[in-house]
């Protein structure tokens, strides 16, 4: 179902930190640092919030443990391809519209001091 205006409805997860081996760096690939994965989901809680039952929303419990994987897994160069993935998890949940993914990187090698660096999506489920 696509959507052309967002849900007024959002489960957030914010915060998620995992440690991963991403970058272009060697370095980074070696060595590894912290990645904090915001997930924000559009969705429809009106039958989980009549039903009170868990099986009718997002268990953000185990939605948290399989996107900490994929931060923990397979290393790539760009964090867009990681907030992709991400994205990706979130879609395959029954119920979630669109999801906003933004992945920090707040040791991010850049050369100059900054406080974070973020690269932030948003994706629609297409069917």
């Amino acid at each position: 179902m696509t959507r052309s205006e967002p849900l007024s409805d959002r489960i957030e997860l914010l915060g998620l930190r995992v440690q991963g081996h991403h970058g272009v760096l060697a370095a980074e690939r070696e060595q590894g640092q912290l990645f904090i994965v915001d997930a924000v989901l559009e969705v429809d809680t009106s039958a989980a919030a009549r039903s009170d039952s868990l099986g009718d929303t997002v268990d953000y419990a185990a939605l948290a443990s399989r996107l900490a994987e994929v931060v923990a897994g397979e290393p790539v160069d760009l964090i867009e391809t990681l907030a992709q993935r991400l994205a990706d998890v979130c879609l395959t949940e029954a119920g979630v519209h669109a999801v906003e993914i933004a992945v920090h990187k707040p040791q991010a090698p850049v050369g100059r001091p900054v406080a974070d660096v973020v690269v932030r999506i948003r994706r629609e489920r297409t069917s």
